[in-house]
C-alpha cells in the first residue's frame, strides 16, 4: 500500500516538472524569422476588374503646299486635344523643306485628334497606327506590387515582435529587399501608365521648293574666282612636288648618269 503511494507521489512531480519545463519554455522562445516568405499574386484579391489597357501610337507623313500654315493648324489641334508637343524640329532636304513634331495627347483624344490633323491632306505617304494591348502586363505588375506590399506588411508584424538585436536587423534587411523591389514594379507600372494614358504621334510633313540657283556672279567676281582657283591648283602642285622630292633626286642622278655614258661612247 505504501509502495503504491509513493508510486503515485512521483508520478505527479514528473508530470508537473514537465508542464513547468514546457510553460517555460514557451515564455522564452525566441522569434524565428522565415527563410523567405511567398505571396503567390495569383491568390491576391482580384475581384476587382480592371477595364482594357490599350497603348496607341501613330507615325504619319505627308507634303503640304503651306508649311507654316499647316504647323500652326496641328499646334491648334494639339492644344484642343488637351495634348503637348514633346519635340519640334525643323530642316531641309535636297528639293524640300520639313517640320518633324512628336505629339503626346490623352488616349480618349487620339481618334478625334488623327481625324483632325488628316483635313487637308490629300494623301499620306505614310500612315500607321497601331493599338497594343498590355492589360495582361499591366495586372501582373499591379498583382505583384500587391503581394509585395502584403509581404512587406508581415515582415512589419514580425519586426514589432521581435526582443533581439540581432531579429531586428535581419528583418529591417529583408523589408528593404522588399521596398526596392517594390518601388521598381511601381516605376514600371508608371511608365506603363503614362503610355497608356497619352497616346504618342509622331507627324513629319514637308514642302517642295525649287532646286537653289545661286545668286548671278559679276565678271569681275567670275575674274576673282579664276585667279583664286588657279592659285590653288598651283599651290596644291607644288605641295605634291615636294611630298616626291626624293624620287625627283634619283631620276635626275640616273639621267645623268646615262647621258654621261652617252658622251662617253660618241667620244670613243
Amino acid at each position: 500500500m505504501k509502495l503504491k503511494v509513493l508510486l503515485i507521489i512521483f508520478l505527479s512531480c514528473c508530470i508537473s516538472c514537465k508542464k513547468a519545463d514546457e510553460s517555460l519554455d514557451s515564455k522564452t522562445q525566441s522569434i524565428v524569422l522565415p527563410a523567405k516568405i511567398k505571396v503567390d499574386p495569383s491568390k491576391t484579391d482580384g475581384s476587382q476588374s480592371i477595364e482594357q489597357k490599350i497603348i496607341k501610337e501613330a507615325n504619319l507623313r505627308f507634303e503640304t503646299s503651306e508649311l507654316e500654315s499647316t504647323y500652326n493648324q496641328i499646334v491648334t489641334n494639339t492644344k484642343e486635344a488637351g495634348g503637348t508637343i514633346q519635340n519640334d524640329s525643323e530642316g531641309k532636304d535636297y528639293g524640300s523643306i520639313y517640320k518633324k513634331l512628336i505629339i503626346r495627347v490623352p488616349n480618349q483624344n487620339f481618334d478625334v485628334f488623327i481625324k483632325n490633323i488628316s483635313k487637308g491632306v490629300a494623301y499620306f505617304e505614310n500612315k500607321e497606327i497601331t493599338a497594343q494591348d498590355v492589360t495582361a502586363e499591366y495586372i501582373d505588375i499591379d498583382a505583384r506590387i500587391k503581394a509585395k506590399k502584403s509581404l512587406e506588411n508581415r515582415y512589419i508584424e514580425l519586426l514589432n515582435k521581435a526582443n533581439k538585436v540581432s531579429e531586428m536587423l535581419e528583418i529591417e534587411k529583408e523589408l528593404a529587399t522588399i521596398r526596392e523591389e517594390i518601388e521598381a514594379k511601381q516605376g514600371e507600372l508608371n511608365y506603363l501608365q503614362s503610355r497608356i494614358s497619352e497616346s504618342t504621334i509622331t507627324i513629319y510633313f514637308y514642302k517642295n521648293v525649287a532646286a537653289d540657283g545661286g545668286v548671278t556672279n559679276s565678271y569681275g567676281s567670275k575674274i576673282w574666282n579664276a585667279i583664286t582657283s588657279g592659285f590653288n591648283s598651283l599651290s596644291s602642285f607644288l605641295i605634291a612636288l615636294l611630298s616626291i622630292w626624293p624620287f625627283l633626286i634619283i631620276l635626275t642622278t640616273i639621267i645623268y648618269f646615262i647621258r654621261k655614258k652617252i658622251k662617253q661612247k660618241n667620244k670613243n
